[in-house]
């Protein structure tokens, strides 16, 4: 193991200005994180349940499409590529993309299947119950020829890949191999939040971005101190023969372990923490137009893990604006 990189403020600041028109394809499980706030006081005289007045709804991307719009907040240019189904949920998701200003150009239908939908109720800050509409089996017949299509037609425009795994059924074995392999070609970087019972489809990759919990599962080793992240994280790389893998740590940060054999250990820049909700989709956005704009892996793993700790001091899933990623760079370099 070598020491980590030393980072300056000057290359950081360019590789952010270069963010601006990269193209991503982003390529994943989309849904819409629904939620209704309210007031619990009262027991309903039908079941020993609460009853909730609700005082307001709130919706926000989840999943891929939590990782399209944090990638047009960056300034890149998301080609994102998935599923919806043919129902009403379906229009409330392309509105909230619509919102966020991601194209949808790239996205199949499927009338076999809801569009993922997730209802939380939540009264005086606790989350009472979840409710979800969705389908995990894996896509087939027209919608997965309607898939592989546009990876066909969109990966020769882009400058990087990224793959977000939420497990849903839209990532199977053909998606991923002909994905893979288009990016490949191209000689992209292909970057992946990867969902852990698709792990070995992943070999090869440049980069993983699982949290510690998640890594520990894939190595049958649960994260509990130095030598157990060591044998992890080492552990992962290897397994996959990836480039590198970034193991995110929460409130211990980041670590990642390069095919070359450097070690580099980045601590949380975050001095606040209100919600977790959506840090790692700004993780592997930031880590994927990084390394599409030119930056080292330590690079990007440094602009990702600024990016975290900008959007975990605020509710809800949350971007991060070059204009922030900036600002903290400036705070910690200057």
């Amino acid at each position: 193991m070598s020491n980590p990189p030393p980072f300056a403020l000057a290359p950081l600041q360019e590789i952010v200005a270069r963010f601006a028109g990269r193209r991503v394809l982003v390529l994943g499980d989309l849904m819409l994180d629904h939620y209704l706030w309210g007031r619990c006081e009262r027991i309903s005289p039908e079941a020993p349940v609460p009853v909730v007045d609700v005082q307001r709804e709130s919706s926000s991307l989840g999943g891929a499409g939590n990782v399209a719009a944090n990638l047009v907040a960056l300034g890149a240019e998301p080609a994102l590529v998935g599923v919806l189904g043919d129902d009403s949920r379906a229009q409330l998701l392309l509105d909230a993309f619509a919102d966020r200003g991601v194209n949808t150009r790239s996205l199949v239908r499927d009338a076999s299947r809801p569009t993922t939908f997730k209802t939380r109720i939540i009264a005086q800050s606790q989350q009472i119950v979840r409710a979800d509409w969705e389908s995990r089996a894996e896509i087939d017949g027209v919608a997965l020829e309607g898939v592989l299509a546009m990876l066909t037609r969109e990966i020769p425009q882009c400058d990087g890949l990224l793959i977000s795994d939420y497990g849903k059924g839209v990532l199977t074995r053909a998606v991923l191999d002909h994905a893979i392999s288009l990016a490949r070609a191209r000689g992209i970087p292909i970057s992946v939040d990867p969902k852990e019972s698709h792990i070995d489809a992943y070999h090869g990759v440049s980069i993983l971005t699982p949290n510690q919990i998640e890594a520990g599962y894939v190595m049958g080793r649960r994260v509990t101190d130095e030598a157990s992240l060591m044998e992890v994280g080492w552990g992962l790389q290897k397994r996959l023969d990836a480039e590198c893998a970034l193991v995110t740590r929460g409130p211990d940060g980041m670590s990642l372990f390069e095919k070359s054999g450097r070690y580099t250990h980045l601590p949380t820049v975050a001095r606040e923490v209100f919600d977790v909700t959506g840090a790692g989709d700004t993780v592997v956005s930031v880590v994927a137009v990084a390394l599409a704009a030119g930056a080292s892996y330590p690079e990007a793993c440094y602009l990702a893990n600024h990016a975290a700790g900008v959007v975990i001091r605020e509710i809800g899933t949350a971007t991060c604006s070059p204009a922030q990623l900036r600002e903290s760079l400036a705070g910690a370099l200057s």
